[in-house]
């Protein structure tokens, strides 16, 4: 490469780094993206971290006994919980693609009407298997009368990407939707709803499948994912200067004359 076609031309001591525009401006544009994805899988790692940390605080403080009064999402988050009331199928509703030991199932979600008044609360009780087709739904039990659920506050997750929305479209009352959105079931029925979910504990009975995952799991995941993209900024950096680096003329030629 000539001194007229190069785009950047360093002196190194005894090397010199000459190289052209195309190369320097891809460079320039990966590195940054290659860095910045491995910082954000830092990110998500420290999230989960202090997801966790927040978890274990909150389970050393007393049971909130739920009432029918709405109640601030935050001042519930990971508190464990107890309620009383009927469980009510009407519109209960099947979160698709739950995995459960490499088997697709549903999250059963179960609205449940608080005894002392008007509020409900939705209860998870656990994953079902899909079974042999989807157009025919599990058959899924509920118990009748007064029931004390005793589990786990937490808020559903409803950021970022999504394909399509949370409830499908149709008439009447569609019971599969592929994730929960607290702010379209409310829009969907005529009562107030606490803004949590109840993790059914899973020594409760009433539920199914319960092997609710800790907050830090995947930590070890994301900090393998941020390695392997500062692995590749550092190769990219390295196989830039290194097709671009030669010996300055002097020191060729003392070469050769040596």
């Amino acid at each position: 490469m000539t001194a007229a076609r190069a785009f950047i031309s360093l002196r190194l001591g005894r090397l010199q780094l000459r190289a052209g525009l195309w190369p320097t401006l891809a460079t320039l544009a990966l590195l940054p993206v290659l860095v910045g994805l491995g910082l954000w899988q830092l990110d998500r790692a420290g999230q989960k971290l202090r997801l966790q940390a927040e978890y274990d605080r909150r389970q050393q403080e007393p049971a909130v006994r739920l009432l029918s009064v709405l109640e601030h999402p935050e001042a519930l988050r990971f508190r464990r919980v107890l309620a009383r009331g009927r469980y009510e199928p009407e519109h209960q509703i099947l979160i698709d693609n739950r995995v459960h030991r490499g088997q697709v199932g549903y999250h059963v979600l179960t609205p449940l009407r608080l005894e002392d008044g008007a509020v409900r609360v939705l209860v998870n009780r656990g994953w079902v298997a899909l079974g042999q087709d989807r157009s025919v739904l599990p058959n899924i039990e509920v118990a009748k009368g007064i029931v004390d659920v005793v589990g786990l506050a937490v808020l559903p997750q409803t950021k970022g990407f999504r394909l399509g929305g949370a409830k499908p479209p149709g008439d009447g009352w569609q019971p599969v939707w592929q994730y929960l959105d607290l702010d379209v079931f409310q829009a969907s029925v005529a009562y107030p709803v606490q803004p949590i979910v109840i993790l059914l504990d899973p020594g409760s009975t009433g539920g199914f499948v319960r092997h609710w995952a800790r907050l830090d799991a995947g930590i070890t995941t994301h900090q393998g994912y941020a390695f392997q993209w500062f692995s590749l900024a550092v190769a990219l950096a390295a196989i830039y200067i290194l097709l671009n680096t030669r010996k300055t003329d002097h020191e060729e030629n003392q070469e050769k004359e040596g």
